[in-house]
This record gives structure tokens, C-alpha cells and sequence, in this order.
């Protein structure tokens, strides 16, 4: 057994992980935007919520299959800008083009705003899981959860900055060449423009390691052709089952996320009784605690072990989730402001520990892979995560629907119990195991 090294800092590896999260950065400007202002987009021709629903969840459905398939691609990729970087250089500023678009088509008619919403997921969807796997391959494996943080970071201020600052774009009026003078515009080509610049200084400071990649690994990279379904079925054949058991706890609490988010909104405004504007601070709240909780929790791993700390969080987040549960369904009477004010701190909490779980999650699973399957276990994670996006809301709602709002905070909480449970299974994915780098 080799002695255990001592654990390095992430100092002489800042540069390399904020510009690689440069690509976070520009996701977290544009998702807002695109959740936000396309369902309003898709209302000024479709009345049916449902219809509209259906449409949003058009990027979840490309995603499930373009992550895992495009972020395998990308590992039999081998190129003198590297293997990652083909994808970013061509898919993201194809991505910025469509997403610049949307608010534009939206003024020509349905049929050709759904063709630029689609056509902007294929490429954004395809780019994302090439954009994930690249810190990996950049950032070594005890640093990764530091690393992570500091992309996570990144990624919250841009949510941030998405949803106050350039959203208020939106109110700006503008001419545009042949549909005169509109607002509900600027935000979006203003964020393509940081797309753009995010892609440049990426490709000129951002420089790939394929030093380290054998000829028989690249070989048994490229013999891979069906990675998707034979990574899942591997994974399942394993003798270790830590693989396996990290992905079906992130399938639960994503399930419990991804249930509890579409409906934090109406159920500020219908419960609470807030505003429309106002109610955008619920979800904002996680935002905030996101941003500012990303890179210690990621430190804070670093040090006492990930497994570790997931599992604490993810006992945090029952508890919360059961607080939660009470005040929605036991605390009525209580002054409004107060009980406003209240729930906002426990989605604060909230956000402070959803970070902790997601910022350490993805180096467990990196940390499982070797070079040829970095972006194989990149696409395994997102499979499972859009999976969850995908069943979960319909699941969640129904609940809502049969039994009132507490059940949406006891449903979210029952999930993220499950998954409390499954991670004491998993044995492999801390910084000092061996990798295969």
C-alpha cells in the first residue's frame, strides 16, 4: 500500500478553475433568463399551462440523452486543441447564436420560436457535459472538491446576476430590423455576448493535458460504441457497488429538488400571499447560500472526507425539509411578515446544504472514473440528474394536487432521506484513493 500523501492546496490551480468555470458562469447567466421569460415567450400563443410545461421540459428530455452521449464522444476525442475543447470552440458559440435569437423569434410566430428553442437545446445540452468533464481532466483528484466549489461559485453569481441584474434588460426597448421598436429583448443577446467571450478566453488560456493518455487507452476508448448503456450496465456489474449507490442517491435527492423548485414560487404567492416579484426571492434565497457556500463546503470536504459530508448535509436537509413541513402546515395563524421572513431563512439553510451535497458529488464520481471514462461518469451523472428533472415535478405536483402543499415539503424530505441512506453504502470517491490518471 503506498503512504498517504499529504493533501495538497488548490493554490497553484485558481487560474486554471475559474476560467474553466467560465463555462458555469455562462450557464448560470442563461438558464434563468431561458426559465423565467420563455414560458412568457411561449404564452403569447399558447394558453394551456400544460402545453407550455410540456415544451420546458423539452431541454430536459435532449439533455438525458446529448450529456451522456456527448460527454462520451468527447473522452474517444483526440485533437491538438484537445478533447474537450473541439465541442466548447463549435457548441457554445452556436448555443450563444440561438440563445441571442429566442426573444426575437418569439415576436415571428410559434412555429419558428420552437425551432430556435430546440435548436438552442441540442447544441447547449451537447456542449454541457464536454464543459463539466474538462476540470477534471485540468484539476487533480483530492483538489476537485475545492475545485468544484469555486465553479459552483461561479455558477451562483451568475444565477444572481441572470435574474437581477440582466433581467432587468428586459424592461429596455429596443428597434429591431424589421419589428420596430419591442422590450423583452436585451437580456438575451447582452448574455450571448458573454457567452462569446467566456468561449475566447477559454480557448486561448485554457490548455488541455493529453499527455497522460496511452495508445491502448486510446484504443479501448474508441472500441466504446455504446457507452452510455454499457457504462450503466457496467456500473451494475460491479463487484463494488459505490458506483451504483452514488447514482441512485443523487437520483433521490434530485428527485426531491427538482419536486420541490417548480413549486416554491406559487406556493409563496398562494400560501404566503406574496407578489409575483417578490415570490422570485423564495428560490433566490438557495441562490444566495449557494454562491457564498460553495467553496467552503468543498474545503470543508477536503478535509473531513466527502462521503462524510454529504451524508451530514443530506441529514441537514431532512430536518430542514421537516421544518419546512411544520411551517407550512402547522403555523397558519402566525404574523404573515414573520412567517415570510421565516420560510425565506429555512430556504437559506436549504441552499447552504443542497450546495454541500451537489459541490462534492461530482468528484466522488470522477474520483470512480479513470481518463478514458472521465466523460462517460460526467454523462452518467447528468443521465441521472435529468432523469430526476423529468419524473419528479409530475410526481411532486400530484401530491400537491391530492393533498395540499405540506405534502410537497414531505415528499422532498422522504427523498432526501432515501438518499441519506444510500450513501452509507457507497465506500469509494474520497481524495487520497488511488486514481488512474
Amino acid at each position: 500500500m503506498p503512504e498517504k500523501k499529504e493533501k495538497k492546496s488548490l493554490k497553484g490551480y485558481w487560474l486554471t478553475t475559474f476560467l474553466i468555470g467560465l463555462g458555469f458562469f455562462t450557464m448560470g447567466l442563461m438558464d434563468p433568463l431561458y426559465d423565467n421569460y420563455v414560458p412568457i415567450f411561449l404564452g403569447y400563443y399558447i394558453e394551456q399551462n400544460s402545453l407550455i410545461g410540456a415544451i420546458m421540459t423539452l431541454d430536459n428530455i435532449l439533455a438525458i440523452f446529448l450529456i451522456p452521449i456527448f460527454s462520451a464522444f468527447s473522452d474517444r476525442t483526440h485533437t491538438r486543441i484537445g478533447r474537450r475543447m473541439p465541442y466548447i470552440v463549435t457548441l457554445l458559440p452556436i448555443t450563444a447564436v440561438f440563445f441571442g435569437l429566442v426573444p426575437i423569434t418569439a415576436y415571428q410566430g410559434l412555429a419558428i420560436l420552437v425551432v430556435t428553442i430546440f435548436l438552442l437545446n441540442i447544441a447547449k445540452q451537447a456542449v454541457r457535459g464536454p464543459v463539466v468533464a474538462l476540470m477534471p481532466d485540468m484539476v487533480p483528484g483530492d483538489l476537485r472538491s475545492e475545485a468544484n466549489g469555486v465553479i459552483n461559485t461561479m455558477g451562483g453569481i451568475a444565477t444572481i446576476l441572470g435574474t437581477i441584474l440582466l433581467a432587468r434588460l428586459m424592461d429596455v426597448v429596443v428597434t429591431v430590423p424589421g419589428l420596430g421598436a419591442k422590450d423583452k429583448i436585451l437580456a438575451f443577446p447582452v448574455a450571448s455576448l458573454f457567452v462569446i467571450l467566456a468561449v475566447i478566453l477559454l480557448f486561448i488560456f485554457v490548455k488541455e493535458k493529453n499527455s497522460k493518455v496511452s495508445e491502448s487507452d486510446k484504443e479501448k476508448a474508441k472500441e466504446d460504441k455504446e457507452p452510455i448503456f454499457k457504462s450503466l450496465k457496467a456500473v451494475v456489474a460491479e463487484e463494488e457497488k459505490s458506483a451504483l449507490y452514488i447514482l441512485l442517491s443523487l437520483l433521490c435527492w434530485f428527485i426531491a429538488y427538482q419536486g420541490i423548485l417548480p413549486f416554491v414560487g406559487k406556493y409563496t404567492t398562494e400560501v404566503l400571499g406574496t407578489s409575483a416579484g417578490t415570490a422570485a426571492l423564495s428560490s433566490g434565497m438557495v441562490g444566495v447560500a449557494y454562491a457564498i457556500f460553495a467553496v467552503p463546503s468543498g474545503r470543508f470536504a477536503h478535509k473531513h472526507g466527502r462521503k462524510k459530508t454529504i451524508r451530514m448535509a443530506l441529514f441537514a436537509l431532512v430536518i430542514i425539509l421537516a421544518l419546512v413541513f411544520v411551517h407550512s402546515a402547522f403555523l397558519t395563524g402566525l404574523n404573515p411578515t414573520f412567517r415570510l421572513y421565516s420560510f425565506w431563512a429555512l430556504l437559506f439553510l436549504f441552499g447552504i446544504f443542497w450546495v454541500t451535497v451537489v459541490t462534492n458529488s461530482f468528484p466522488m464520481l470522477w474520483q470512480m472514473a479513470d481518463y478514458t471514462t472521465m466523460g462517460i461518469y460526467t454523462g452518467l451523472y447528468y443521465f441521472f440528474s435529468q432523469l430526476a428533472s423529468i419524473i419528479s415535478p409530475p410526481l411532486a405536483g400530484g401530491a400537491t394536487d391530492l393533498f395540499g402543499y405540506p405534502a410537497l415539503f414531505l415528499y422532498g424530505m422522504v427523498f432526501m432521506l432515501i438518499a441519506f441512506i444510500l450513501m452509507k453504502k457507497v465506500n469509494r470517491g474520497e481524495p487520497e484513493d488511488l486514481e488512474n490518471e
